[in-house]
């Protein structure tokens, strides 16, 4: 075993700081110790006052020094109360354990959740998968997190649930919700589930039902993500944007007017302008507030004009960018998106956010930087490029970070461990123009999680 294997080994993790378990060890082993004080002093007494049988001798190891003596009783007992207070702890929280991680030492789970609960406090804004993605990479490192989710999707699934129950779009939540969850490959495989078949069924997601019928049964759409999430031991907080019935309307550059989200995508023109109607509508006030106390905002990955941007024109989200202390980052997109994005660059897509919010509400864009000539020509899509002179593209006060952060199985797609390292390496304030961002990504990795 290797000095690394060692320091790593689960039992050493008992001793890391914010464990909040030496104290109580100290305490334990201070305990037994008294008592053993007292024992040792009454067995003198009997010793020294009662004639013993000769056998005494060899039972109490007077042919051993008392110093190896006090040495083998010390080792004796703290191999033994080590033993008893794991088993005991084992046996105790048997019941609490997911089946699936009871192979995990529980050290290991308890330094878990201390480490998480100290990470970052991290707002991630947007929508669609781009966002699922950014939170599955993330949640390795904090579980601080808030994700603030568009609801302006109307097409599908979503749109025809909004129509017959009223509700606020679950699509994107659920998307969330599925990401965050503890068991995620199986909540992600369950809440992505869409019937092919059944009157009424066909094309519904398992999840979008789940959380109306949540709604149903809380009474409110609010509390039935609260209530989903603490079902399904989400790590983290979902928030939609604003929990008013909201619509997505674009104006394109031939002045023609577009209204629904799903139609914006479909109609595939070139858009001049992006709106909301009410165009007053109320932020969520647990996601304003979320923003605020924020170390750190990240903005996007997703389809720029319907997952990201629907969130940024709620007026109390664009203010509160406006007012919090975090450092905000736009995560640029790693491929143009056909009829949204078509011919965009990193300058593009900057450009639009601040034109339809403000000046300098950016500090820190994210752009990959591992980039491949050409894309699949059935995609319909090209890699986002930053400008040769990204000094005169972006604007004054826009730090630009380029980092290798694509998925090298999908590359219309971010990969989540490199991403979420980027960001994190971001956060610690180190240098990030990395080239191998899935070495550094794997490497920081926090050490319980990669098994």
């Amino acid at each position: 075993m290797t000095l690394q294997d060692l320091r790593e080994h689960s039992a050493l993790k008992w001793l890391y700081p914010g464990m909040h378990i030496k104290r109580w060890l100290a305490l334990l082993l201070f305990g037994i110790s008294l008592m053993g004080l007292g024992i040792a002093y009454m067995l003198k007494e009997a010793y020294l006052q009662a004639e013993l049988p000769g056998i005494f001798y060899y039972l109490t190891l007077q042919s051993i020094p008392r110093w190896a003596r006090g040495m083998l009783f010390i080792s004796l007992s703290l191999s033994t109360v080590g033993i008893a207070v794991y088993k005991l702890n084992e046996s105790l929280l048997y019941a609490f354990v997911r089946p699936e991680v009871r192979d995990q030492s529980m050290a290991e789970a308890i330094y878990s959740k201390r480490f998480l609960s100290r990470g970052p406090r991290v707002v991630a804004i947007g929508g669609g998968t781009g966002l699922s993605t950014l939170l599955r990479g993330m949640k390795a490192y904090t579980s601080n997190l808030t994700a603030i989710v568009t609801v302006a999707d109307d097409g599908g699934s979503t749109g025809r649930l909004r129509q017959e129950f009223g509700v606020v779009a679950p699509g994107d939540l659920r998307q969330c919700i599925a990401a965050l969850a503890e068991a995620e490959p199986l909540m992600t495989r369950l809440f992505q589930y869409r019937f092919t078949e059944g009157t009424g069924l066909e094309g519904h997601s398992f999840g979008n039902l789940f959380i109306v019928a949540m709604s149903e049964v809380t009474g409110n759409f609010e509390a039935a993500i609260h209530e989903a999430s603490r079902v399904l031991n989400v790590r983290g907080t979902i928030l939609p944007s604003t929990l008013e019935d909201v619509t997505l309307s674009a104006r394109t550059h031939e002045d023609e007017e577009v209204h629904g989200e799903h139609n914006i995508t479909e109609r595939g023109a070139q858009i001049k302008d992006l709106f909301i109607h009410p165009g007053d509508a109320a932020a969520h006030p647990d996601a304003v507030r979320a923003i605020l106390d924020a170390d750190i905002v990240l903005i996007g990955p997703g389809s720029l004009y319907t997952s990201v941007m629907p969130n940024l024109l709620v007026p109390g989200i664009h203010k509160a960018l406006a007012q919090t202390l975090a450092t905000k980052v736009f995560i640029c997109n790693v491929a143009t998106q056909h009829g949204e994005t078509d011919s965009f660059g990193v300058a593009e897509h900057i450009e639009a956010i601040e034109r339809h919010t403000a000046s300098g509400i950016l500090n820190v864009v994210i752009a990959n930087n591992n980039i491949l000539d050409v894309l699949p020509e059935a995609w319909h899509s090209s890699a986002v490029t930053v400008p040769d002179e990204p000094q005169r593209a972006i604007p004054t006060g826009v730090r630009l970070i380029q980092a290798d952060v694509v998925a090298e199985e999908n590359r219309y797609r971010h990969d989540p461990q490199k991403l979420a390292a980027t960001i994190m390496r971001l956060y610690d304030g180190r240098d990030i123009q990395i080239t191998d961002a899935r070495r550094v990504a794997a490497e920081e990795q926090p050490v319980l999680l990669s098994r």
